[in-house]
């Protein structure tokens, strides 16, 4: 198989609670497949465009869970690695009654002992695999760690070398870096060499210290990125290119029960719109689509619209593109 859309990164599972509150008031927690990349790169296969994923899990039925669900998304698995004597990453994840916003405790590096999603590595890239892409999306969050972290730089380099974009989202947790110095160090490396980047208005502050979107993305792409995304939460989300065009649409309007994976969601349909060749008001329309119906139900993927689902969406929201 030859995807289009390969992601890299992290997989692992979340425990959502149950019920909206704070972690220690959680009565159950429920298993949903997660990780940010592996969250895109299943809504850009549900649209339709060929995905593949590279990536650890461990040698238990939690990593059984994640590859099984994988395949049944029709996301290529050839490149998920299974690392012998390797747990497989978890976060019990905590929604705000109000809102759906979301708290993580993470059971990985630092917190932990190191569990499989940050042992990918270098050994584990596939050059030619990569080469046959379209893009590659990467995640912030498995760059906190080695040898994670040497591995998904050396993915970048083949993409680079091959003509093959790179897209790069921050997902942003400071709570699993050793220190912000690194982070900032390596969230800077990896802009450097992206082609595409999108940040939440929380990570635009946090890299670029502006929470004005047009400043953010004026400074992003001062390190040679060709089309910068922001995600405005309820108030959409703002994309512009390296020749100045921008584009702002506002969100749609859904009752939220888990925000987990919205900006995922988002990315996905802005990396199909991309593959597609849509304009940009097309990418950021459809863009704010996914990431409003991924909130609709606790889990990541769970509410990740197919692309019939998404189409319903549209004509009922009055939104008059076609997919």
């Amino acid at each position: 198989m030859n995807p289009e859309v390969i992601a890299i990164g992290e997989i692992l599972v979340d425990l959502v609670s149950t019920k909206p509150g704070p972690h220690m008031e959680a009565p159950a927690f429920e298993k949903c497949f997660g990780g940010a990349p592996m969250n895109t790169i299943v809504g850009v296969s549900r649209l339709g465009v060929s995905a593949g994923a590279i990536t650890a899990v461990g040698d238990d039925p939690f990593g059984q869970f994640l590859i099984g669900e994988l395949e049944r998304n029709k996301v290529d698995v050839s490149q998920v690695k299974v690392k012998k004597g390797r747990r497989t990453t978890i976060t019990f994840v905590a929604n705000e009654p109000m809102s759906g916003e979301r708290t993580f405790l993470f059971y990985r590096k630092p917190w932990t002992g190191e569990t499989a999603d940050s042992t990918l590595e270098s050994d584990d890239i596939d050059p030619s695999y990569i080469a046959k892409a379209n893009i590659l999306h990467v995640s912030g969050f498995a760059l906190s760690q080695n040898p994670c972290r040497q591995a998904i730089f050396k993915a970048i380099k083949c993409a680079r070398k091959t003509g093959v974009k790179v897209s790069f989202d921050p997902t942003l947790r400071v709570d699993v870096w050793d220190s912000i110095a690194t982070l900032r160090r390596t969230y800077s490396r990896a802009l450097r060499l992206s082609d595409i980047a999108t940040f939440s208005k929380e990570e635009a502050e946090f890299i670029f210290g502006t929470s004005e979107a047009e400043e953010a993305a004026r400074r992003a792409l001062k390190y040679g990125i060709g089309i910068v995304g922001i995600k405005l939460g309820d108030e959409g989300s703002f994309i512009m290119r390296e020749d100045g065009r921008t584009v702002k649409a506002p969100a749609f309007r859904v009752k939220a029960i888990d925000t987990t994976g919205a900006g995922d969601g988002w990315n996905a349909g802005l990396l199909v719109g991309l593959c597609k060749g849509w304009d940009l008001e097309k990418c950021v329309t459809v863009a704010n689509a996914l990431g409003a119906m991924v909130v609709t139900k606790r889990g990541a993927i769970t509410a990740m619209p197919y692309k019939e689902e998404l189409i319903t969406f549209l004509k009922r929201t009055d939104t008059k593109i076609e997919i």
